[in-house]
């Protein structure tokens, strides 16, 4: 089964677990001996090999000891960064996202002040609470 995006969070465990035991199989391994040489307990290896969820060490120290660890970089490959992206970055890396800007919010009309903002600026300054 190919996993895909309309699949259910259960049903790409389940996949992932059953391809799990397959190359755990064409190892001849037992589920015990796979979880020796991965440094996990036994019912670590039963609940990823049905699909139950475990933690993402585990999987790392699973797929380590059927040495498929180089397929990762299948699973989340590298972004790719665009030349103006670099250009805009100067060479320094990313570490934060910014929300993209609401196209109608910006096209809505011109800039003006709230009304509450209005009702401030209106008050002498006495009354706003400034320097008397």
């Amino acid at each position: 089964m190919d996993i895909n995006k309309q699949l259910s969070e259960s049903a790409v465990l389940q996949e992932l677990g059953g391809r799990i035991a397959l190359h755990r199989l064409n190892r001849n391994l037992t589920q015990a001996q796979l979880a020796k040489e991965a440094g996990v307990s036994l019912s670590t290896v039963n609940r990823m090999e049905a699909g139950n969820s475990t933690q993402l060490s585990n999987l790392v120290r699973v797929l380590r000891a059927l040495g498929l660890t180089e397929n990762l970089n299948l699973l989340i490959p590298p972004p790719a960064i665009s030349p103006i992206q670099q250009l805009k970055m100067e060479g320094k890396a990313r570490k934060r996202a910014r929300p993209v800007k609401d196209a109608t919010a910006a096209s809505s009309g011109p800039w003006s002040w709230d009304e509450a903002t209005t009702e401030k600026l209106k008050k002498k300054p006495q009354d706003r609470g400034g320097d008397r």
